[in-house]
């Protein structure tokens, strides 16, 4: 692991010389492109920054909503694995109605809200304001 410049602190280098120095020179569908990739450095260092400790939150409500909370966390490598197993087993659950009515339900509801919140304070978070 290299110390400096840290991989966001690479992006937003690369972002900085998009925005800055790059699209005031172009126009039209170029300028465009060249938004969009300065976005998706934005993007990737939040992702750096907030994703690992998102995606270990993720993987604690599903596992005590699906009652396997005395699982041991999975490595980091096998969490998105791990994380992706256990939505899979949620989804089965409210196709069956299980998160139709109840206690459950709203317990359901919660993580899916807090969900979509962290995926979005990656992706958009001007969304959530």
């Amino acid at each position: 692991m290299q110390d400096r410049p840290s991989a966001r602190e690479l992006l937003e280098a690369v972002e900085h010389f998009l925005e800055d120095d790059l699209m005031p020179g172009l126009e039209g569908p170029k300028q465009y492109h060249a938004r969009v990739a300065a976005n998706v450095m934005r993007i990737l260092a939040r992702e750096i920054e907030l994703g690992p400790g998102f995606l270990r939150a993720e993987w604690r409500r599903l596992a005590e909503l699906l009652g396997e909370a005395g699982d041991s966390l999975p490595e980091e490598a096998a969490l998105p694995d791990a994380v992706r197993r256990l939505n899979v087993s949620l989804c089965e659950k409210i196709r069956r109605g299980d998160a139709d009515r109840g206690p459950w339900r709203e317990r359901v509801l919660a993580h899916v809200r807090k969900t979509v919140e962290e995926k979005l304070a990656i992706a958009k978070p001007e969304m959530l304001k």
